[in-house]
């Protein structure tokens, strides 16, 4: 697996692996949300921050990540991909090359609750809306 730097043409195949892997983690969005941030995400979020992908031996996006100011504010793993060591691979490129060392994690997302917990972010605070203000409880975490 290898860590790249994200293209601009990459950006469809990672709004693919978002929608699939939000679908597969975020059951606690409703479609409407998940419409409404989709064009956010393409449009503005990706270019706000420093985006690595992890490719396959045949060059396919397996999973990504963003940060911005020290914070991890996206990885998004393929879920046919998930589980094989990839969230790690990228978070430990973005705590060792890209400085990132706080996330902000869904409440609702155990799965990622856990996996932060485990690669050794501890929670730091808590809020009770999303970054959109919507009433999905963010858990302020950090190494």
């Amino acid at each position: 697996m290898n860590i790249e730097i994200v293209e601009k043409a990459d950006h469809l195949k990672l709004i693919e692996v978002w929608e699939a892997s939000v679908r597969a983690t975020h059951d606690f969005l409703t479609e409407d949300d998940l419409q409404e941030l989709k064009p956010l995400i393409l449009e503005h979020y990706f270019d706000a921050v420093d985006l690595r992908c992890a490719k396959n031996a045949h060059g396919e996006i397996q999973g990504f990540c963003g940060v911005h100011d020290g914070n991890i504010e996206m990885l998004f793993i393929s879920p046919d991909t998930r589980g094989k060591g990839i969230g790690a691979l990228l978070s430990a490129h973005a705590i060792k090359e890209q400085g990132a060392s706080k996330v902000d994690v869904n409440e609702q997302n155990e799965q990622a609750l856990g996996f932060y917990q485990h690669i050794g972010f501890k929670v730091i605070g808590r809020s009770p809306v999303d970054g959109q203000g919507k009433p999905y409880p963010l858990l302020h975490m950090a190494l």
